[in-house]
């Protein structure tokens, strides 16, 4: 009867929709925790997002499983903001490299929170460093690939892919700096110097190889 009840449908919302709700619930409590900097536990996660705690191990297994899973939701957002941006921006090098860094700023600034458990959160223990590399190198391919797209030509991969790690891990450490208060520039500033560095070494690789 158990099994059964967990799979009926109550007022309209199917049992995986209420799952996904009460993950949703928990990854927005996990969201609030780390913004706080308040210990992160299971008991805690479940009584900020108003859940018993036989609900958290039904999507996690452990308490990092719940930090990793908003760091991908982070990130899928950043990924979402930039595609976006970089669709409906002219085709100019300057134009969309400062297109699609003011949109992944924006993820992150338009909501502190976020900037936190994707910068500082996500360097807490050493399996997040470890997906937090993974992240940055997720982010170099894909920079990597928009650059091989938008500039076209001869270039040999393995300088578009150190270019593009440098510019990414650059970008995450400068933004890190940036957030703590200790680089005295305003946002708009901030978000004009990194195009130039993208637009200056983007720009120069496909030069050398026209």
């Amino acid at each position: 009867m158990g099994a059964v009840a967990a799979q009926r449908t109550y007022g309209g919302v199917s049992a995986q929709e209420r799952q996904a709700q009460r993950r949703t619930a928990l990854l927005d409590a996990a969201l609030d925790l780390v913004a706080a900097d308040a210990k992160l536990t299971v008991a805690g996660l479940c009584t900020r997002a108003g859940l018993n705690e036989r609900y958290y191990y039904e999507s996690f297994d452990k308490r990092d499983d719940v930090l990793e899973a908003l760091l991908d939701r982070i990130a899928n957002e950043l990924t979402a903001a930039i595609a976006t941006a970089l669709a409906t921006a002219p085709a100019d090098s300057r134009v969309q490299a400062h297109a699609a860094i003011d949109a992944g700023i924006s993820v992150l600034t338009d909501d502190p929170r976020k900037a936190r458990a994707a910068l500082i959160a996500g360097m807490a223990t050493p399996e997040l460093r470890a997906r937090t590399a993974r992240t940055v190198r997720a982010f170099a391919r894909l920079v990597a690939a928009e650059g091989t797209g938008f500039y076209g030509g001869d270039v040999p991969q393995n300088l578009v892919d150190f270019r593009a790690i440098y510019l990414v891990g650059g970008l995450t450490q400068t933004l890190t700096t940036w957030l703590a208060g200790d680089l005295d520039l305003t946002r708009a500033e901030l978000i004009d110097q990194i195009t130039d560095v993208f637009v200056l070494l983007g720009d120069d690789l496909a030069d050398r190889y026209r």
